[in-house]
């Protein structure tokens, strides 16, 4: 990869606009079943698109040559994964998709605390007024009133 392509706000902006997608995608596909089985629906064609992008990439290396500290994140973080897909069909199911989105980005504000707390990163202030201003954007959005 080179240029635009090697840039991590490129692929945040992608990650974004698949995001919503995924929002409006999830609520439609919901509509007709239970939110859990529209969750193991999606997790099954992620799976086959994935495993297909790893053959294609030729990503794959020997499972004995990854360390066991990286298994462990990564069955962690696949464990929230499938926490917050859950819940987040469940919200899907059970309310607007353009107020369930919003909070559902609140963890944008759980990053940066627990990324400052946890892996050392600085945010200066006008990165922590942005926080702010986000976790109030999301209670906004999501108020009825």
């Amino acid at each position: 990869m080179n240029g635009w392509t090697s840039s991590w706000l490129f692929w945040a902006l992608l990650s974004a606009a698949f995001a919503g997608l995924t929002a409006i995608l999830a609520k439609i596909g919901v509509a007709d079943i239970p939110s859990d089985l529209a969750t193991l629906i999606r997790t099954i064609a992620i799976v086959f698109v994935l495993a297909g992008l790893v053959a294609l990439t030729h990503q794959y290396r020997p499972l004995t040559s990854i360390a066991p500290s990286t298994y462990l994140s990564l069955a962690l973080s696949a464990l929230a994964t499938g926490a917050s897909w859950l819940c987040y069909f469940r919200a899907l199911k059970l309310g607007q998709a353009a107020r369930v989105a919003p909070i559902d980005k609140l963890s944008i504000v759980l990053v940066a605390v627990l990324g400052a707390i946890f892996l050392g990163e600085r945010l200066s202030f006008a990165n922590w007024m942005g926080i702010l201003l986000i976790s109030c954007g999301a209670l906004l959005v999501a108020y009825r009133g």
